[in-house]
């Protein structure tokens, strides 16, 4: 039987962020308040990102961020319910609800999303909604 090193082990298991995360916050009645998000399947994420600039790319210059570790920010996601911590996703808008003239034709919802459903399932990011 051979002893695998993991020093030798070209990709770990388990990828954790080295270093502090930028994390996104906004105004609380206790000062600020790191900001929750929803997956594509309605579970409470927390979020993190890895620089101010994908911080900036995914949710606007404006956006207001503080600095935590993974293990601050999993301990002030886990009271909440949100037990998932997703680090640089991209972020996705509200889809605009299409209002249809009347007596225009009604479009199967299966062919409205023809074209994008290969582009969710190739993608390797969650993508996700603000809470």
């Amino acid at each position: 039987m051979s002893h695998h090193l993991y020093a030798e082990d070209p990709e770990p298991s388990d990828r954790v962020p080295a270093g502090p995360l930028f994390v996104p916050v906004r105004s609380g009645p206790a000062g600020c308040t790191a900001r929750m998000f929803r997956t594509p399947l309605g579970g409470r994420t927390a979020v993190a990102f890895t620089s101010a600039q994908r911080l900036a790319a995914a949710l606007g210059g404006g956006q207001p961020w503080v600095r935590l570790s993974e293990p601050a920010l999993r301990a002030l996601a886990e009271p909440v319910g949100a037990t998932v911590l997703t680090v640089d996703p991209r972020l996705t808008p509200e889809a605009p609800r299409a209002t249809r003239a009347p007596g225009a034709p009604r479009v199967p919802q299966a062919a409205r999303t023809a074209g994008t459903s290969h582009m969710a399932q190739a993608s390797r990011t969650p993508h996700l909604r603000a809470v």
